[in-house]
């Protein structure tokens, strides 16, 4: 399986994976999802969301165990964010049949579409239109950098828009959701471990800094006549560094838009997004607003205009502890030992439908800690394990 996916979507100069939502790297993804359904005598179905589930069993039964994560990635990310939950999702269904197992509950494999939200700038669209967390009219305003907005990127692909809304007949069918997940971090290398539980989500969320100045000619205007938005920026990025570093945080100025965008001309408008993450509310909160006073300061000095829009926020997520603690005893009870509880910045489809369902997640270990990245990696042996502990989680929840 790892084999045949490892090639789609992949950039042939910078190694990167580019597999944007409603993409022909996309579409090619879910034929390999269907495909893989299909070969296992799986129920395969797209729900009005375009997510894409695999059943075993009868989905209308209810109190389903569901597993899987998402194909899609960030631009030129790396192999295994989101593909390694499917492709062990599929690897772990194959143990659970070698086995021999009985099933006593539904079980289905998913994978959630535009979870990355690397085209139109929103993560976890197709989890959040299910669980209600985006409506119909919010996701019709979002557009990609060409301007082209969601419907019409989902009608080119073969869905139909109209159908997308929130979906609670889907999600009353589920009654637990693990994901299983590369660890975006090096927790589980400091410990030595292949495998961990997830505790919470960090708080997080993206805000947009529109600083407008002035455009002129690079060569003949002086420099103390000038509305530079771009100092302001420059700015405010170490600013942002040195407030999330004082709060044990962490704050990331990685996209923006600069116009004209002319090597001689001063830009008129620099748009930058802060991507910013804490291990709760309070010191979230205090990062930002940080931020937000140092560019404002920086902004008025240089005589330039600064608007701040939260485009998106996920508040800190603890997952389901009851289902957290199964997932650890049963665990524990394979291998003898306890397994590694830990929190992550990262957000993840899990925690969208965590609101909704019960959730959990597993964490394979990432020798580097490098995510987002075409460095991204996990060894084969660890990844084994990652499918092995599934499997052995899925037996306890869904089978006899």
């Amino acid at each position: 399986m790892w084999r045949d996916l490892s090639p789609i979507g992949r950039h042939p100069h910078t190694h990167g994976y580019r597999r944007s939502a409603w993409t022909g790297a996309d579409a090619d993804c879910r034929t390999w999802f269907q495909e893989q359904a299909e070969s296992r005598g799986l129920a395969y179905e797209t729900d009005r969301n375009g997510n894409q589930w695999a059943w075993l069993g009868d989905p209308a039964a209810g109190d389903a165990v569901v597993t899987g994560s998402h194909l899609d990635s960030v631009p030129d990310g790396g192999a295994f964010d989101g593909p390694l939950g499917v492709v062990s999702a599929f690897a772990a269904l194959d143990e659970l049949r070698a086995r021999g197992a009985e099933f006593t509950r539904p079980l289905a494999v998913t994978n959630f579409g535009d979870e990355e939200g690397a085209r139109f700038g929103l993560a976890c669209v197709g989890s959040r239109l299910t669980a209600g967390q985006l409506t119909k009219e919010q996701a019709y305003e979002l557009r990609d950098a060409d301007g082209v907005r969601l419907p019409e990127a989902m009608e080119a692909a073969g869905y139909d828009p109209e159908a997308i809304g929130p979906d609670p007949e889907r999600l009353a069918r589920i009654g637990a959701f693990v994901e299983l997940h590369v660890e975006q971090g090096r927790a589980l290398d400091l410990t030595g471990d292949p495998v961990g539980v997830a505790s919470a989500i960090w708080p997080h969320g993206r805000w947009r800094f529109d600083f407008r100045g002035e455009a002129n000619h690079a060569g003949t205007t002086r420099l103390v006549d000038r509305r530079d938005p771009m100092l302001s920026y420059a700015e405010t990025v170490l600013a942002a560094r040195r407030e999330a570093e004082l709060a044990g945080a962490v704050a990331t100025f990685g996209k923006i838009s600069v116009e004209p965008n002319g090597v001689n001309a001063i830009p008129s408008l620099v748009r930058a997004w802060l991507d910013s993450r804490a291990p709760d509310q309070d010191t979230l909160d205090t990062v930002v607003t940080g931020i937000e006073k140092e560019a404002r300061a920086h902004a008025d000095r240089h005589g330039v205009d600064l608007a701040v829009v939260r485009e998106s926020f996920t508040p800190v997520i603890e997952f389901q502890h009851a289902l957290r603690d199964e997932l650890g005893a049963i665990l524990r009870g394979r291998t003898g030992r306890d397994v590694p509880v830990l929190g992550t910045g990262a957000g993840h489809d899990a925690g969208i439908l965590s609101a909704s369902v019960p959730t959990a997640m597993l964490f394979v270990r990432n020798p580097t800690g490098v995510s987002h990245s075409p460095a991204e990696f996990a060894a084969e042996d660890d990844c084994v394990a990652g499918v092995r502990a599934l499997a052995d989680v899925l037996e306890g929840l869904a089978c006899r």
